[in-house]
């Protein structure tokens, strides 16, 4: 598949990310603020102010304050309300087709994705990882299984841990359980993990191009799932942190028609975007892909 100028890389890339559950959206994801009962109820009726009460506002408000989302206008409210009600409606519409649609735990499959490729180039083997430990077990690193998390709070969790197991041993099942980790079946083990200056591109793309893929998030917006092909580029998405909700794998870079571009790895499937891949404008901080990335180094 012709990617452009892509810079080769030095190994396979194995796995990615991508998530949720019906009741958790790409639209926010930051579970990690806590927020007082005053402040949630002053959030909730912000929330409902602007939406009116109805049951699906209702749901919406419930969502915002267990995660302790805050937004600056009720027309952003009104937006964000739009977005999740379109995630769960395409969520809904997946389940009723008797699909699986894996939301909410992209952070897993970014995580996997990265230690996956770390591992080859360390070992020269392949491996597939159990997304379903990090979902069970890494809540003590400010992880919520499938309600979100963060690749470089995983790495933390997986280095104290002492390992993660194989799919095979540890098998997804894409709801929340209780922790099953056996260390008789972990096979990496991260010694650290490196987390890339915020907002620097440069940097990104010198551990890219030169070290091996690493694990990015950003914010997915309207329109986004439709993409198909070219680089991908908005006005409209976010530049910080607290804007991302989706985990990924930026893999390599390229130039098409002389627009510098970051190719990332998503977790939808092979039949969306350019079989799985798309490609985002670099040098921009895009949807602020620049601001949460991080990639683990792993034992030999």
């Amino acid at each position: 598949m012709a990617h452009g100028r892509i810079l080769p890389l030095a190994l396979a890339v194995l796995a990615t990310a991508a998530v949720a559950v019906a009741s958790s959206s790409f639209t926010d994801s930051n579970p990690i603020r806590p927020v007082t009962e005053r402040a949630a109820s002053t959030l909730e009726s912000t929330v409902l102010a602007a939406l009116g009460r109805t049951r699906h506002a209702l749901r919406f408000a419930r969502f915002a304050v267990r995660y302790g989302k805050s937004y600056e206008s009720a027309a952003e409210v009104r937006r964000r309300f739009r977005i999740f009600s379109e995630s769960l409606e395409e969520v809904r519409s997946t389940n009723r087709k008797g699909l699986s649609y894996r939301l909410g735990s992209c952070w897993t499959f970014s995580t996997t994705g990265a230690l996956e490729a770390a591992y080859t180039q360390a070992t020269g083997k392949n491996i597939s990882l159990s997304e379903q430990q990090l979902v069970d077990c890494a809540g003590g690193f400010n992880n919520f299984g499938c309600s979100g998390g963060l690749p470089s709070q995983a790495f933390e969790y997986i280095k104290y841990n002492g390992g993660i197991d194989t799919e095979e041993s540890y098998p997804y099942k894409g709801v929340n359980g209780v922790c099953h980790y056996k260390a008789e079946n972990a096979v990496v083990q991260v010694l650290d993990s490196v987390n890339i200056t915020l907002n620097a591109e440069d940097e990104l793309k010198n551990a890219v191009g030169l070290v091996r893929p690493v694990s990015v998030a950003f914010e997915v917006i309207d329109g986004f799932r439709q993409y198909k092909s070219g680089v991908y580029t908005s006005d409209h998405c976010g530049t910080t942190p607290d804007d991302v909700n989706h985990a990924v794998l930026a893999v390599g870079y390229g130039v098409e028609n002389g627009v510098p571009y970051w190719l990332i790895k998503n977790s939808w499937g092979a039949d969306w975007g350019e079989n799985g891949y798309f490609k985002m404008e670099m040098g921009k901080n895009m949807c602020a892909v620049a601001t949460c990335a991080s990639y683990p180094i792993v034992a030999a």
